[in-house]
């Protein structure tokens, strides 16, 4: 269970089951582009925990956990337009 985190592949499954999340909401409900505003932060959070998980350079953890900032602030703009 050790090599499972340490390898990363933990966070692949999350992100596998986010990837289904998307094409779940995007088909039901037929706003693609809402479906990925609002997972995407979650996404860029998964991708720097798997950079810090496996040992990558420190701004592989930064520059995922950076663009989650700006993709939540433009799910909440267009939450607030509606």
């Amino acid at each position: 269970m050790d090599e499972f985190f340490a390898s990363g592949h933990a966070v692949d499954v999350v992100l596998a089951v986010v990837a289904l999340e998307f094409l779940w909401l995007a088909f039901r409900h037929g706003r693609a582009v809402d479906a990925a505003l609002m997972l995407l932060p979650a996404a860029f959070i998964l991708l720097g925990l798997r950079a810090a998980l496996t040992g990558a350079p420190w701004y592989w953890v930064a520059i995922p956990l950076t663009l989650a900032f700006p993709a939540h602030l433009a799910d909440l703009v267009r939450r607030m337009r509606r």
